[in-house]
């Protein structure tokens, strides 16, 4: 079963017919994709690239302000960690000179107990010395005081004595 050519001429005149009916969409649309192209999608590929530009410009300023905080951030942190090394050198150098003038003072202090108790030594005996040579020059006339209260004279002795005794 062949198709007829009447019925196959007729497909062929439809399918004309439809594509010269179609003709006016076809330049239509045609004509809508350019008027798009050249209204909308020309600009917006534009602002598009231009947002893109300022997009990658900003992420780009931004990474650049970020290295340059950070490095200003670790010239900070050096500098810090200098100005401490340089207070904790200054506050070592303040208790070393403060260490040196006590141990200066305690030794003046011991000097000066040194010469006072040298000075005491001296001065005790010193007076320990006149002391013995007071008591040695008055030992005689204390031995004689203490005899005379010790024994009575002779008159005495004989007044209390029984006579014979002597």
């Amino acid at each position: 079963m062949a198709p007829s050519g009447t019925a196959l001429d007729l497909i062929f005149q439809q399918l004309a017919d439809l594509f010269l009916r179609s003709i006016p969409t076809v330049v239509l649309f045609l004509l809508l994709v350019a008027a798009y192209r050249l209204l909308v999608h020309a600009p917006l590929l534009k602002v598009l690239a231009e947002r893109r530009e300022r997009t990658t410009g900003a992420v780009a300023r931004a990474e650049a302000a970020i290295r340059a905080a950070d490095a200003r951030s670790q010239e900070y942190e050096a500098k810090l960690r200098a100005a401490r090394a340089e207070i904790f050198h200054a506050r070592e150098q303040r208790v070393q000179a403060m260490q040196r003038e006590r141990e200066r003072v305690l030794e003046e202090t011991r000097h000066s107990a040194h010469e006072t108790v040298r000075a005491a030594r001296e001065r005790l005996d010193g007076e320990a010395t006149e002391a013995r040579a007071t008591l040695e020059s008055r030992a005689d006339a204390l031995a004689a005081e203490i005899l005379r209260v010790i024994v009575p004279s002779a008159s005495s002795v004989a007044a209390i004595a029984p006579r014979g005794t002597y």
